[in-house]
C-alpha cells in the first residue's frame, strides 16, 4: 500500500495480528504459550524504536525528527518520500510548501496514527 503501511509493517503492527491468529489455535490447549504472543501483540512503539536506536550506528533523534524516524526504520527519508507520506496522511496544503512545517506536522501525525492503530505512544510525544 502506502508509505505509512510500510512504517506499520516495520514496527510489527501487521505481524502482531498474524502472530495472534497463528497462535490462537494452541491457546485452548496451552494457555501459558499464548501469554507471550498476547503480551507482544500490544505494540510498544517506543520500546521498539529505542531498541533500534541503541543498535543504530548514527545517533538519531526519532522523538522529534521525521527524517530520523524514517532512517531508524530503514525507510527512505528523502524530501520526495516525505512529501508523498504527507499527502497520503492529508497534510494541509499550506504546510506542504514549507518543508520544516511539513516535517513537524508529519512527525506528530505519524506518531498519532501509530497510536490510533494500537501503538503505545506516550502523551508527551503526541
Amino acid at each position: 500500500m502506502g508509505i505509512f503501511s510500510n512504517i506499520l509493517a516495520k514496527l510489527g503492527f501487521g505481524d502482531d495480528k498474524t502472530e495472534v491468529v497463528a497462535e490462537a489455535a494452541p491457546a485452548a490447549v496451552e494457555a501459558p504459550v499464548v501469554a507471550a504472543p498476547v503480551a507482544i501483540s500490544a505494540v510498544d512503539v517506543v520500546a521498539k524504536l529505542e531498541a533500534l536506536a541503541a543498535a543504530h550506528a548514527e545517533k538519531l533523534n526519532w522523538k522529534t525528527s521525521i527524517v530520523d524516524l524514517l532512517k531508524l526504520l530503514g525507510l527512505d527519508s528523502s524530501l520526495a518520500v516525505r512529501k508523498e507520506l504527507a499527502s497520503e496522511l492529508g497534510c494541509p496544503a499550506d504546510k506542504m510548501g514549507d518543508s520544516a512545517q511539513m516535517n513537524m506536522w508529519l512527525h506528530k501525525t505519524v506518531l498519532q496514527k501509530l497510536a490510533d492503530n494500537g501503538g503505545n505512544i506516550p502523551a508527551e510525544l503526541l
